[in-house]
């Protein structure tokens, strides 16, 4: 059994270990970094017809404020996000399968021109061209101190997943040259395999920025070092 490092922050970390340990893997949580809510002030919800969360995160962070909105057609990025959404009190949700740009453009479909999307300080690029959206950020992500214990516990063999270009970077300035040329890594984009750096083990990239896409990638990785 091959130990798989998620490095997410949680509570998504918790749930792609729990994916992973479900195939077989001996699955590690490591957070590189945590949400932290910030303050924000809520525009009012007559000036949209739309909704976006494109993150779990944002559900927590956005706090009581988040209610007044409860009354707009509401769409999430992807079943983490529409599940906290209607943790949240808000029971029709529409999900997408992951991507930004795939929930705009079915927001855009299903006729709605101007949507609130509430998110973090930083989000992946999303084309906005045939809805006007008006981006509010209510958290940001804090870096954690780094842990020994990822060192320690990084075993020859081992294979990290990488959900961002940020956490690709922080791994970066974390592990060693010397020590990554035996560690393999999937991270969940080409810019975030970038952010990694170079000399490590192997490194890969699903055909879809998405977390089940990459837990398939580790699968087989594992079964191939098993042979």
């Amino acid at each position: 059994m091959r130990r798989v490092f998620i490095l997410r922050p949680e509570p998504a970390a918790t749930r792609t270990a729990a994916k992973a340990a479900a195939l077989g893997m001996e699955a590690r949580v490591h957070p590189l970094f945590a949400p932290e809510a910030i303050g924000w002030t809520p525009p009012p919800a007559e000036d949209f017809d739309a909704l976006l969360l494109t993150s779990a995160n944002g559900v927590r962070c956005a706090g009581p404020a988040l209610d007044r909105y409860s009354g707009l057609p509401t769409y999430a990025v992807g079943q983490a996000t529409a599940k906290a959404l209607r943790e949240a009190g808000f029971a029709d949700v529409v999900a997408g399968l992951g991507d930004g740009n795939a929930i705009v453009s079915r927001i855009a479909s299903d006729g709605y021109r101007r949507a609130l999307h509430l998110a973090g300080t930083t989000v992946a690029p999303i084309d906005s061209s045939a809805v006007a959206l008006t981006r509010i950020a209510v958290y940001r992500m804090i870096g954690l101190p780094p842990d020994p214990t990822l060192l320690t516990d990084t075993l020859p063999g081992s294979i990290l997943l990488i959900h961002s270009a940020r956490a690709g970077e922080r791994l970066a300035a974390q592990v060693p040259q010397s020590r990554r040329r035996s560690l393999h890594l999937i991270a969940i984009s080409p810019a975030a395999q970038a952010a990694c750096g170079a000399g490590w083990a192997s490194t890969q990239v699903p055909a879809r920025p998405d977390d089940d896409e990459m837990l398939a990638l580790a699968e087989s990785l594992c079964e191939g070092q098993a042979q």
